[in-house]
């Protein structure tokens, strides 16, 4: 099984419009980041977890023109915002694509995508089969998903459990004791850690390096960065051995 980073930064990408600062002039392609987004590939099966603005160019670097299911984790834009573009996917499989997440979440996709689910729907439009997981586990080809909640400010979200071995959580800034317990000891850990001071929605870099601490992973690796986290290759080597910066286009294999 392959975890790959489509896109570790958050709302606004990094480089963000009409800034100077030293990361967004970074000619480090690690400081080059798009919307938040990872691809889980086993030898039969490709899983995306959410489908921000960017989808179409990160399906267009990684060649992908296959999706078994979509799992998103919250409605914001910049976790949604590519849905109509996965018709390019429907249009190279020939067939609608799966998309796994909450009632509320379903709601606001029929709503962001009125014309691809109305009684007569647009001519093109995206094939998505909106299925509430319920907070259930369930399976994609065998592989095994299952939701855990963590908390956006106050808005519930999903992080995504796969196969027991990896922990997919962005967007949090509180993780519930159950949650906590459940995920203990895992094998991977993706965490959110938007920059280094507080945030009332994101956990921030130590608050993110706290979580790792106490769920003890094999590995972890950050992600859904702004600018203001800093240059790549400088956060790296603040960090313990057994936790690293991601970055766009990074592959891991489990």
């Amino acid at each position: 099984m392959r975890l790959i980073f489509l896109g570790t930064g958050t709302s606004q990408g990094v480089p963000i419009i009409g800034c100077n600062c030293q990361v967004c002039k970074s000619t480090d392609p690690k400081d080059k980041r798009l919307r938040s987004s990872v691809l889980i590939c086993s030898d039969e099966t490709k899983i995306l977890v959410d489908a921000g603005p960017d989808f179409r160019c990160q399906m267009l670097r990684t060649e992908t023109s296959k999706l078994d299911a979509i799992l998103i984790t919250h409605e914001h834009y910049d976790h949604v915002g590519g849905m109509d573009d996965v018709r390019g996917i429907n249009y190279a499989m020939r067939r609608s694509v799966n998309v796994y997440t909450e009632k509320r979440v379903i709601e606001a996709i029929k709503t962001n995508l009125s014309y691809a689910f109305g009684a007569t729907p647009y001519p093109g439009t995206p094939k998505l089969e909106l299925v509430d997981h319920e907070m259930k586990q369930f399976h994609v080809n065998g592989t095994l998903i299952e939701p855990i909640r963590v908390m956006h400010g106050k808005l519930p979200i999903s992080g995504y459990v796969i196969e027991n071995e990896i922990v997919y959580i962005t967007d949090a800034s509180f993780i519930p004791t159950e949650t906590i317990k459940r995920i203990c000891g895992c094998k991977i850990l993706v965490i959110n850690a938007l920059r280094r001071t507080e945030h009332m929605s994101h956990f921030s870099l130590n608050q993110a390096l706290e979580i790792i601490s106490e769920v003890a992973p094999e590995k972890a690796y950050l992600t859904h960065f702004c600018h203001e986290i800093g240059l790549h290759d400088d956060v790296q080597k603040e960090l313990p051995e057994n936790v690293f910066l991601s970055y766009d286009g990074l592959s891991v294999t489990i």
